[in-house]
């Protein structure tokens, strides 16, 4: 079977991964091929990397911002 380029239709699941075709083929045999799956959500490593990231960046933050702090309070008491 020779399936044209323009033949080729991309649709989402719901949240139970069904996908609603049309009335089009209603009462219809429909053939699917799954051809690329992608994930919309990231997975937990990459997850896991980006909170690591946040609480490093918050960490340096609050370092930095305890110096000016102590800084500035030092400068209102002379």
């Amino acid at each position: 079977m020779k399936i044209d380029a323009d033949e080729l239709q991309t649709n989402e699941t719901d949240d139970r991964g069904r996908i609603y075709l049309g009335t089009e083929y209603a009462n219809k045999r429909v053939t699917i091929a799954v051809v690329d799956v992608e994930n919309d959500r990231p997975d937990e490593d990459e997850l896991a990397a980006a909170y690591r990231d946040a609480s490093e960046s918050a960490t340096t933050l609050a370092e930095e911002w305890d110096g000016a702090s102590d800084e500035a309070w030092n400068d209102l008491d002379e």
